[in-house]
C-alpha cells in the first residue's frame, strides 16, 4: 500500500490548508518547522515570514496613512485660500477691483506664476493691465478654444502652442504647464506655471472651478 505522501499531492495539501486556514494551531511544532523561500536570499521559517509580510504591510499602511494626511492638510490649506479670496471679492467695489483682487490672489495666495485674464467685454478701470487681454467672442484666434468654451470646465495640462500664444503672448516660453478657468460668456483666467509638472491632466480641478464660479457671481454683481 503506498503512503500519504505518495497519494496525496501537493495541491490537495494546499487545498485542505486554505479550507482549514487555522489547522496549524493545532500542530505549532509543524508551523514553526515550515520553510518559506523567499525571492531573494535563503529560505526562513514560516513565523518569521509571516512577521516580514506583517512587517510590510504595516509599512504600507503607515505610508497611505501619511499620504492621506498629507492630502487632508492640503486641502485644508486650499479651502481657507479660497474663503479669502471669496471674501476679497465680496469686498470688490467694482468690475476693476474685482478683477484685480483675483489676480493677486491667485498670484500671491495660490503661487501662480503668469496669471492672464481674456475678456470678451472691455472692463472700466483697467487700462493699461499688463495681464489683461480684451478679444471678441468670435475672434479667429479663439477658434482652438472652440470645444473649452463649450465644456466650460476648468482645463490642466499642457497646452498647444496656437493656445499658448494666444494667452501669454511674448512670454509663452515660460510656461511649461497652465490651468484654464473658466468664465462663461465672460472670457478665461489662466495660470501658466514654468514646472512642466504644476498642472497636469487628471488632476483635481475643484477649486479651479470654485474660484471660476466665485469670479462669474462676484462680476455678475455690476453688469448693466
Amino acid at each position: 500500500m503506498s503512503d500519504t505522501h505518495d497519494t496525496i499531492g501537493s495541491t490537495e495539501v494546499a487545498a485542505f490548508l486554505r479550507r482549514n486556514p487555522r489547522f496549524l494551531n493545532e500542530f505549532p511544532d509543524l508551523a514553526l518547522g515550515l520553510v518559506v523561500p523567499r525571492e531573494e536570499g535563503r529560505a526562513t521559517s514560516l513565523a518569521s515570514y509571516q512577521l516580514d509580510v506583517l512587517r510590510d504591510k504595516n509599512r504600507e499602511l503607515n505610508k497611505r496613512l501619511l499620504e492621506l494626511f498629507q492630502n487632508a492638510q492640503e486641502n485644508e490649506r486650499l479651502t481657507v485660500r479660497t474663503h479669502q479670496l471669496t471674501l476679497a471679492l465680496m469686498r470688490a467695489h467694482d468690475a476693476a477691483e474685482t478683477l484685480k483682487s483675483m489676480v493677486a490672489s491667485l498670484t500671491e495666495d495660490f503661487q501662480g506664476e503668469l496669471v492672464r485674464v481674456l475678456l470678451h467685454a472691455p472692463v472700466a478701470g483697467l487700462g493699461g493691465a499688463d495681464w489683461l487681454d480684451v478679444l471678441p467672442r468670435d475672434a479667429a484666434v479663439l477658434a482652438p478654444f472652440a470645444e473649452f468654451f463649450k465644456n466650460d470646465e476648468p482645463l490642466c495640462g499642457r497646452l498647444q502652442q496656437d493656445k499658448l500664444d494666444v494667452l501669454f503672448g511674448a512670454r509663452v516660453h515660460e510656461v511649461q504647464s497652465c490651468a484654464l478657468l473658466p468664465l462663461g460668456t465672460r472670457g478665461i483666467v489662466a495660470i501658466g506655471s514654468r514646472d512642466p509638472n504644476r498642472f497636469y491632466p487628471g488632476m483635481g480641478t475643484l477649486f479651479l472651478r470654485l474660484m471660476g464660479d466665485t469670479l462669474v457671481a462676484a462680476l455678475a454683481r455690476y453688469d448693466d
